[in-house]
């Protein structure tokens, strides 16, 4: 299947809208847990393992691997959750964004070494940093359009004066994924949950394109208005949530805490669909 026929049939049958992140900080494990890298792999295969039945994606976040020297058990984990949910598509978050040939590497890395179905990529280097992404048959990718952080409006709010019709950058990215860009029908767009607004706004430019939306939870985003302005029958949504759902608890019985969270967080946003 492509990304997007796995992450459907995930969404199906697990009916979840819900993606959950995976962005181990040592730090904040529980007592029990070590706080080095195999115990950064053993505290995300306790999650995925209490909440595979709950989730339409993993999220693992390469920087929190690869600043400790975890690459290793990254490509572990990857493993692990094709064991646990081989339903369940993998997004590598890493935010790639380079010209063609170093492209072509980091995709090489993305697809073949960590063996993800889909990566986040920043778009603003132009097609050519997209292009080596979308030659992997049937592999997805999500382009930073909205982003959730309070400065993503520095750049991706300004009007662009010499394109048709003076669209903001998020517009005319919105736009490109939809159209001349998708060249494999695998383009996603990147849209925070805390820019309600502006996920409309994108979605009535991208109608059918899947949506990874950050920022439920511990960043404050509104869960029923994000589904309320993204969720379309021909548009998927993967709405993202990592740090409520991660450390949940912080005793033994971590795990089952953070399947309650993941529990609440599902129910709450299929509520929310029309």
């Amino acid at each position: 299947m492509t990304f997007i026929e796995q992450l459907r049939h995930a969404q199906a049958q697990n009916d979840s809208l819900l993606c959950v992140g995976l962005d181990p900080e040592p730090s904040r494990f529980p007592d029990g847990v070590a706080r080095d890298a195999d115990g950064m792999l053993a505290f995300c295969l306790a999650i995925a393992r209490a909440t595979a039945d709950l989730v339409c994606a993993f999220k693992p976040q390469i920087a929190y691997f690869a600043a400790r020297r975890a690459e290793a058990q990254l490509e572990r984990l990857i493993e692990g959750l094709r064991e646990l949910a081989p339903q369940v598509p993998v997004i590598l978050d890493a935010k790639r964004g380079d010209i063609g040939s170093t492209a072509e590497q980091y995709a090489r890395e993305a697809f073949e070494r960590y063996g993800a179905d889909a990566v986040t990529l920043s778009p603003f280097m132009g097609f050519d940093s997209i292009e080596p992404y979308l030659k992997y048959e049937g592999k997805g990718a999500f382009l930073l359009c909205r982003t959730s952080n309070p400065g993503g409006g520095d750049l991706q709010a300004q009007r662009l004066a010499d394109a048709p019709g003076q669209p903001l950058l998020y517009e005319h990215v919105a736009a490109l994924a939809q159209g001349p860009w998708n060249t494999n029908g695998q383009l996603g767009l990147v849209v925070g949950a805390t820019y309600p607004r502006e996920i409309e706004r994108v979605r009535a430019l991208a109608p059918t394109v899947p949506l990874l939306i950050p920022g439920v939870g511990a960043q404050g985003g509104d869960a029923v208005a994000t589904v309320r302005a993204g969720w379309r029958a021909d548009g998927p949504i993967v709405v993202n949530s990592s740090r409520a759902i991660l450390y949940a608890g912080n005793g033994a019985d971590f795990a089952e805490r953070a399947r309650t969270a993941a529990q609440a967080t599902r129910e709450q946003l299929n509520a929310a669909r029309p």
